[in-house]
């Protein structure tokens, strides 16, 4: 008897905002320098990353295929393809589904979008009969303000007791709203289908996503758990290098990263 490595087929993707203050191209070429197995698009305030026809391009010229899409959710996104929420949604799925992404990446709604968070769980499940993408609704994390907790999302931060067929699990959220990310992963079963691979302390408010083994998180244990489940879905480095002192020092960053994710993905069992 031996011990036999196996490796699920789970690919390990670079998010293009781990590259910031770099752009869109700087990630494929990183990407495609350091081994991944493809990118997640950050849909952000770089005209790039909203640009499909470029997009194609560089996933041509690079060889690096376009894993996921990640959604114009964020505050400081609120203009990206336009204001209707639904609309960037439908817009994200028309990319995916152009440039072979098997998933979107949506956060829940803020509760200021009061229509948009009353039809949210409804008109997910509808855009989902109309194609194969998958819609992944991303863990968040409440704030806190002046002792008080304030949560912004709609209808929660956290979408594990909701009916989304399938979730995102990211690390760094976990840690700033101090979930326990095992218990999540857990409870979600197989409606796990994405993986924001990243690191805090749980800083509150503070949404580190450091390289995963520099905070507290559960990183290794997730990764390897999601490896003996034989996880399928993508697992995404989302970290922050706009700190890096230097272009190799970032570089080095996500090189270890990269390294984490693969050593944890692998899982040793008794064979013959």
């Amino acid at each position: 008897m031996s011990d036999v490595v196996r490796v699920p087929s789970a690919k390990i993707a670079l998010s293009t905002a781990s590259v910031y203050p770099e752009r869109t191209p700087d990630a494929f070429e990183l990407a495609a320098r350091l081994g991944y197995d493809g990118v997640e698009i950050m849909v952000g305030a770089d005209p790039v990353s909203q640009d499909i026809d470029v997009l194609e391009r560089l996933m041509n010229h690079y060889e690096v295929p376009i894993l996921a899409i990640h959604a114009p959710c964020l505050l400081v996104t609120q203009r990206v393809w336009g204001r209707d929420p639904w609309a960037k949604l439908v817009r994200a799925q028309k990319a995916a589904e152009r440039l072979g992404a098997r998933t979107v990446v949506v956060h829940p709604p803020f509760r200021w979008q009061r229509d948009y968070a009353r039809e949210f769980e409804v008109g997910l499940a509808r855009m989902r009969e109309e194609t194969d993408v998958i819609f992944a609704v991303e863990n968040m994390f409440p704030l806190r303000a002046r002792g008080n907790r304030v949560v912004p999302y709609a209808p929660d931060w956290n979408p594990v007791d909701y009916d989304f067929p399938q979730v995102t699990l990211d690390l760094s959220h976990t840690a700033v709203s101090g979930s326990d990310a095992l218990e999540m992963a857990s409870k979600l079963g197989d409606r796990l289908a994405h993986l924001h691979l990243a690191d805090g302390i749980g800083v509150p408010n503070k949404d580190e996503h450091l390289v995963p083994g520099r905070g507290n998180q559960p990183c290794a244990q997730v990764l390897e758990r999601l490896a003996s489940s034989g996880y399928d879905g993508l697992v995404v480095l989302e970290v922050n290098t706009r700190r890096a002192p230097s272009r190799t020092a970032r570089i080095d960053d996500l090189a270890e990263a990269l390294a984490f994710a693969r050593l944890h993905l692998a899982t040793s069992a008794t064979g013959a």
